[in-house]
């Protein structure tokens, strides 16, 4: 069975930093992109970055995550991680991580072509 744990959230004040990670197990991690997205209350679910490595890496930001967020991956572990720094208040929301199938292409910000999703993980940022 495909499983997707996140874990690393919790509380953090505004301006600092927290790591978050994605366990995947069931899957052959290095053929699937992994992605990160959340969902603060009462807004859409939105995509947040992610990474696909086989020769080398290719990652993927939002615009508003881009140069304080960075994502990376060990292999050896099947884990994801996701290393925010900087945090704002707006980034408080339920984090999730899912992977996507590469076998006949890939879309990174098209959360239909993901195939496997975690179950989320809170992060809250305080002023």
């Amino acid at each position: 069975e495909v499983r997707l744990v996140e874990s690393g959230g919790g509380l953090v004040q505004a301006g600092g930093s927290l790591t978050l990670s994605c366990v995947a197990s069931g899957l052959t991690f290095e053929r699937y992109v992994l992605g990160w997205f959340r969902q603060a209350p009462g807004k859409e679910r939105e995509g947040i970055s992610c990474t696909f490595t086989e020769d080398g890496t290719t990652d993927y930001y939002e615009d508003s995550v881009k140069g304080r967020f960075t994502v990376s991956s060990d292999n050896a572990k099947n884990t994801v991680y996701l290393r925010m720094n900087n945090l704002r208040p707006e980034d408080t929301a339920v984090y999730y991580c899912a992977a996507q199938s590469t076998l006949d292409g890939w879309e990174p910000w098209d959360q239909d072509e993901y195939d496997y999703w975690g179950q989320g993980t809170q992060v809250t940022v305080s002023s």
